[in-house]
C-alpha cells in the first residue's frame, strides 16, 4: 500500500496569553524565550495528536503563533479538530 502523500500545511493557534506576554518583550532575550516557548508548544501539540515519525515540522512562526509542517490530508483534519488550533491551511504555491 502506498504511503499517503505529505504536503506542507500552516497551522495557526488560538489565543494564548503567555504568547502575547512573551511577544511584548522586544529584547534579544525575550525573542529567544519566545522562540523556545513556541517551538516546545508546537512540538508538544504534534506529539499529542499525531504518530511519531509521521510528520516533519519545518518551522515555528513567532509573529503569528503558528508553524509549518509536512503532513497528510488526514493529519490536517486531526489538527483542525484540536481545541488549541484556530486554522490549518495547505501551502499554496504561487506561479
Amino acid at each position: 500500500m502506498a504511503k499517503p502523500q505529505q504536503e506542507v500545511y500552516f497551522v495557526f493557534m488560538n489565543f494564548d496569553p503567555v504568547y502575547e506576554r512573551l511577544r511584548a518583550d522586544r529584547s534579544k532575550e525575550g525573542s529567544t524565550t519566545l522562540d523556545a516557548y513556541l517551538s516546545h508548544k508546537h512540538d508538544k501539540l504534534l506529539a499529542k495528536l499525531l504518530q511519531p515519525n509521521s510528520y516533519r515540522k519545518r518551522s515555528s512562526l513567532a509573529i503569528v503563533d503558528g508553524f509549518a509542517v509536512e503532513i497528510t490530508d488526514t493529519q490536517a483534519s486531526i489538527l483542525r479538530s484540536a481545541k488549541e488550533v484556530r486554522v490549518v491551511e495547505k501551502n499554496q504555491e504561487l506561479a
